[in-house]
């Protein structure tokens, strides 16, 4: 089977008002996550994954740098690929008003999810943000993740237009994800939109018998174990996990959160022990 190590790499100001100041140590925390202990965010991450042989995608929001300039966003390229890691497109369009020079028309607003703008202006800010990567030395951009699962149908035709074909925008536990397209499918294999094939978060039921989303920050160890176990023997050919670059350290804070750090590390060394049941990409 198939496993996709999968992580959305972005940064929070917690809010919009004072942006210039908040920047600078919003960017320390969830890059670099420093503590007495070490960096717990993005190095940790890629010397986690590196040490059990694993390769993973990193799905990097561009769009800040609309606003704070390339050098911040080509720091966190260069720390990803100079690891040996894979650098894809996420999108956040809550950053667009925010830009310094405007990205499409119509921008004065602050529209949260990428499902709130046309095809057109999907296109245009999908567009912007490949560029923004391609010009920070990611390499071509071939696969894409919406900010918040917010995809919806027109979401694959601006990917179709831009030459985007692989996708993992889609979780059928996050309402906003594709409405429109639940009809026609599960959301629990890939499938086809506008010539883009989707791959959507992998989704289990836990102990209370509930649906629960493949992610670091939200299952046990032995949960995503059973989960990968459960998807292997009922013939599922691919499982998609979910992380961020600051699922290891505590809210709001840059000091580890030892739970999950063990939780990864176990994941780790589980696929990386695993490798003729689990062919991680």
């Amino acid at each position: 089977m198939n496993v996709y190590l999968t992580f959305d790499i972005e940064i929070w100001c917690n809010g919009w008002s004072d942006l210039d100041r908040t920047f600078p140590p919003a960017f320390d925390r969830y890059v670099y996550g420093r503590s007495a202990h070490g960096d717990y965010a993005l190095p940790k991450t890629l010397d986690i994954l590196n040490r059990h042989g694993l390769r993973g995608v990193f799905f990097v929001e561009p769009l800040f740098a609309t606003r704070f300039g390339l050098k911040p966003l080509q720091t966190i390229v260069q720390l990803i690929r100079g690891a040996g890691q894979e650098v894809q497109l996420h999108l956040h369009p809550e950053w667009t008003d925010e830009a310094l020079v405007p990205l499409i028309e119509h921008c004065q607003t602050k529209r949260q999810h990428l499902s709130h703008y046309t095809l057109d202006e999907q296109a245009a800010l999908i567009g912007h943000g490949r560029q923004l990567l391609e010009a920070a030395g990611a390499g071509p951009i071939s696969s894409f993740r919406a900010g918040s699962f917010a995809a919806n149908r027109d979401t694959f035709a601006a990917l179709q237009r831009n030459g985007i074909l692989l996708d993992t925008s889609l979780n059928r536990c996050h309402a906003i994800s594709a409405p429109e397209l639940r009809a026609a499918h599960d959301f629990d294999a890939p499938f086809t939109e506008h010539g883009v094939t989707t791959f959507p978060v992998s989704v289990f039921r836990d102990g209370l018998g509930r649906p629960r989303p493949a992610q670091v920050g939200a299952c046990g160890a032995a949960e995503l174990r059973e989960a990968l176990h459960d998807a292997r023997a009922a013939g599922q050919s691919h499982f998609v996990i979910v992380s961020h670059n600051f699922e290891m350290l505590r809210p709001g804070a840059s000091t580890p959160d030892w739970i999950v750090v063990r939780r990864f590390e176990q994941l780790c060394a589980f696929l990386g022990s695993n490798p003729t049941e689990f062919k991680v990409g």
